[in-house]
């Protein structure tokens, strides 16, 4: 799978801080019985590795890891079953070690220095992040019109009111976004209704 495929699997890919492991499988089930089958789980907590092992065996669930820093991250990431990598900016190491590996990366970026950088590497998929505290739509409009060979995964900041105007961007496939899932105990039938929700906003792709 490419990262262009990741990112279209649907216009949202959840960002999800889960901490504990027991609520892995459940919530996993409940965002791809709501449409949205590739899941960013966070390595903020020291249960993640665990819960992308257990996301990993649900039928339908293309699990990948987020906050992906180092070498190491890309290796534990890798052996938990993760099938996509995400990071929160780009550094040597890390592009080296996750373009070595194979897998799909969506490396962060927030300037044009950062993307211009990433393309130098091969690279043509980012994420654009913190997505509102760098200017919001108006600067990935901005940097995006003289990068035209990049697309974007925009998050920080996304939410289901201003997703439409992220994806009506030509360069933007797909928002991340942590509103989907909230923190606590899950409650799956509403995890599915806020995934169905999001799905719904394939609409607004390229509008």
């Amino acid at each position: 799978m490419t990262v262009e495929q990741v990112m279209t699997l649907a216009p949202v890919i959840p960002v999800l801080v889960v901490h504990d492991a027991k609520h892995a499988r459940p919530i996993a089930e409940a965002l791809v019985e709501g449409g949205l089958p590739a899941l960013e789980v966070t390595l903020r907590t020291p249960v993640a590795l665990d819960v992308i092992r257990e996301m990993a065996k649900v039928e339908g669930a293309v699990v990948g890891a987020g906050t992906v820093l180092n070498p190491d991250d890309v290796k534990a990431s890798i052996d938990a079953g993760a099938r996509f990598l995400v990071s929160p900016g780009l550094t040597d190491r890390l592009a080296n070690a996750a373009i070595g590996c194979g897998l799909p990366f969506l490396p962060g970026t927030a300037n044009a220095g950062d993307i211009m950088r990433g393309l130098d590497m091969g690279l043509t998929h980012f994420k654009f992040f913190p997505a509102m505290a760098n200017g919001g739509v108006p600067a990935l409009k901005a940097l995006a019109a003289p990068l035209a060979a990049a697309r974007f995964c925009p998050t920080g900041g996304i939410s289901e009111a201003n997703a439409p105007d992220w994806l009506a961007l030509d360069a933007v496939l797909c928002v991340g976004g942590s509103w989907i899932v909230p923190p606590g105990k899950p409650d799956t039938a509403e995890i599915t209704r806020r995934a169905k929700a999001a799905a719904a906003l394939a609409k607004y792709r390229g509008a």
